[in-house]
């Protein structure tokens, strides 16, 4: 059941989550809670009796939010290692569902596994979903009025509340035109992702094309193809708008 109390939407999750520091699991809980404290991605929220209390000390401090209410703040230690500040505990919140449970800091923790699967950058929504789908569309991107990549053998990947990406084959990419690049992110649903930038004639546009080498399960059908933003993409001969160009 999914509730929304001041703002606030919280919503139970069936996984078996582990938080882990210095080799201890801190949170161990087959009942976490999903809390969106931004509407983009979930934190999760961990029942009392499900932390491992020994491994918590009390900062004397207080987190202060609006809408959840005011938190003791805790430092985790577990042997020479220690994350100050970064366990929160809810005994009062306003929001009924967050009494009595933990909040971890996400940076301050080693790794996090949702049952025997580790998972980076933020927890994963189980709102957002991955499609990865061959198409033989003509897809055709330039910039500067140069054609930098021309296919009709895409891969489409939709991703919830996230612009179409077209992933081209490298063979079907004017490669001589990109300079590899030292940028690297990372994203929970497709791994991580090396970047290029694109030189045309003497100008370099930075960081315009990426793939992912070695993607997660859900996005393995777009390993090694190449992805593009900030460019003009015609799909089927119609100039394709990006929102993030705006």
């Amino acid at each position: 059941m999914t509730t929304a109390q001041d703002g606030v939407r919280v919503e139970p999750s069936a996984k078996r989550v582990r938080v882990y520091l210095g080799g201890r699991a801190v949170a161990d809980s087959s009942r976490p809670l999903l809390v969106w404290e931004n509407p983009y991605y979930p934190t999760y929220y961990f029942p009392a009796d499900d932390v491992d209390r020994d491994l918590l000390t009390p900062d004397g401090e207080t987190a202060r939010s609006p809408e959840r209410g005011d938190a003791e703040v805790f430092t985790v230690k577990v042997g020479p290692t220690a994350a100050p500040g970064a366990a929160q505990h809810y005994a009062a919140s306003p929001v009924e569902e967050l009494k009595g449970h933990f909040r971890f800091d996400w940076e301050a923790m080693d790794s996090w596994f949702e049952e025997d699967e580790e998972i980076f950058v933020h927890v994963r929504s189980p709102h957002t979903r991955i499609d990865v789908l061959p198409s033989s569309r003509h897809i055709r991107v330039e910039i500067d009025g140069v054609t930098i990549a021309e296919t009709r053998s895409a891969r489409l990947l939709f991703e919830t509340g996230l612009p179409t990406r077209y992933y081209v084959p490298q063979t079907h990419v004017r490669m001589d035109l990109l300079e590899r690049s030292d940028t690297v992110t990372r994203c929970p649903y497709k791994g991580t992702a090396r970047y290029w930038s694109i030189r045309v004639g003497d100008r370099l546009h930075t960081d315009l094309a990426w793939s992912y080498p070695t993607p997660l399960p859900e996005s393995q059908k777009a390993a090694g193809l190449i992805a593009f933003y900030k460019v003009d993409i015609y799909v089927d001969g119609v100039l394709h708008v990006d929102p993030k160009r705006r």
